[in-house]
């Protein structure tokens, strides 16, 4: 609720400068998704900047939820946005419309901390399908993290969850909340799915995350029919929270929104835990980009530098439960953790990170992430794959939806009814 009130803040602070006639040159506008950063951190930009260039900066900064709305008002071009953070194949499709800048590294006086960015995501940033263009020109990485299951081990075994197929446990029914993101779902899926073909090598794990073909929607159409029944509620942000009061027992979900909901639980009493099936699954990331249509460059890039910095990093991480895209030895140091067993984090840390004690949320073992791979823009094909979600959700809202409406329903009625009876009680009084 902070948080709501603080972004709230920041749109109303934003609408009076608009009508106070700002100087944008001096107003950078963010577009981020929600609960994803150290608000404090926003502040100190502004003092840091100071220190850096000389000027000075206020920052008017929204909340998007789901990728395609951010899309859709960067291509309509209605918000003059300097600094939107979209996921991987959002990307895709913004460089393939030619909708960003080029990001210089050139900051004067200031160092380049984006060099800080672990070579594990400029591998990632490589797999992007990026027209032609060489994306680590458009792009500096922000956050990343997989998909999986976030699970409650009083009802589901970590053996159960280790699987898709406790998605399709009937001992879930009514237990079980899907990320509202169809393309991350439909990814997921299609790897496991897939997977004899990616074992035996007629398949690369990469063509199948390209894949958006007729056969592999039916497949996954199918699989999503079995078990929707099982399902209590289509989710944007409330499973996270409804996992932490026991309402469901396995949330579908993204790492990140696990380790929130794990360290939530623990406050309340209730223990949480997350684990990538074994058949296979997403690996994603978010990324800082400069809209073509921005207004203040200078200090949109300059903010990109500063979230670089290790130590914001690693606030970032604390804050809000994603991994960072900054590797390096200040953040393993930071984030080794003898409470954890060792595990094999070399991919992101180089053999440093060989055998250390890191949350496995956060880093997953690397025998884990030999079987995630990176969604992609689907292009046309994004139509049919939306068509597939919505046949799959329309006939089966979720039990908690449909908790939800008659509840909303039912406040309704005694509003009419309360109002009714005032109406009757003031015409008697009339009278």
């Amino acid at each position: 609720m902070k948080r709501f009130f603080s972004a709230l803040a920041g749109i109303l602070f934003g609408a009076a400068m608009i009508c106070g006639a700002a100087d944008r040159a001096h107003t950078l506008k963010i577009y981020n998704w929600a609960d994803y950063i150290d608000e404090a951190l926003l502040d100190e930009f502004k003092t840091w900047y100071k220190e850096q260039t000389g000027e000075e900066v206020e920052i008017i900064y929204q909340l998007f939820d789901v990728n395609e709305i951010m899309l859709s008002k960067i291509e309509l071009g209605h918000e003059d946005f300097d600094i939107v953070c979209p996921s991987d194949y959002i990307i895709e499709r913004m460089l393939r419309q030619d909708l960003l800048l080029p990001i210089s590294r050139d900051f004067g006086k200031t160092p380049d901390y984006t060099v800080n960015i672990a070579p594990f995501m400029k591998e990632k940033l490589a797999e992007i399908e990026s027209s032609g263009k060489n994306a680590e020109d458009y792009v500096v990485s922000y956050m990343w993290g997989t998909t999986g299951i976030l699970y409650n081990p009083k009802y589901v075994t970590e053996e159960e969850a280790s699987s898709w197929d406790c998605l399709k446990n009937p001992k879930f029914k009514g237990k079980i909340f899907i990320k509202d993101a169809f393309r991350d779902v439909y990814t997921s899926l299609n790897i496991a799915l897939h997977k004899d073909q990616i074992a035996s090598g007629e398949m690369t794990l990469q063509q199948v995350c390209s894949d958006s073909s007729d056969e592999s929607i039916a497949m996954v159409e199918n699989y999503l029919n079995e078990i929707k029944g099982n399902v209590l509620g289509w989710e944007a942000d409330f499973g996270k929270e409804a996992m932490t009061k026991e309402k469901g027992w396995i949330n579908l979900s993204w790492s990140g929104d696990a380790q929130w909901a794990i360290e939530e639980a623990e406050k309340v009493g209730v223990k949480l835990a997350y684990a990538v099936p074994k058949e296979g699954s997403t690996v994603w990331f978010d990324g800082w980009v400069i809209p073509k249509y921005a207004k203040n460059v200078q200090a949109a890039r300059y903010f990109i530098d500063f979230m670089c910095l290790p130590e914001n990093a690693i606030r970032n991480m604390e804050v809000i439960g994603y991994v960072s895209a900054i590797g390096g030895d200040e953040i393993l140091e930071a984030m080794t953790d003898d409470s954890f067993a060792p595990l094999d984090a070399s991919y992101f840390f180089g053999e440093k990170g060989k055998s250390v004690c890191l949350n496995p949320v956060m880093y997953p073992n690397a025998s884990i992430m030999e079987h995630c791979g990176m969604m992609h823009d689907s292009g046309d094909r994004t139509e049919a794959l939306l068509k597939m979600w919505s046949r799959v959700k329309g006939d089966n809202a979720g039990y908690f939806t449909y908790i939800c409406i008659a509840v909303a329903v039912i406040a309704v009625i005694i509003v009419v009814l309360l109002n009714s009876r005032k109406k009757k009680g003031a015409r008697k009084r009339r009278k």
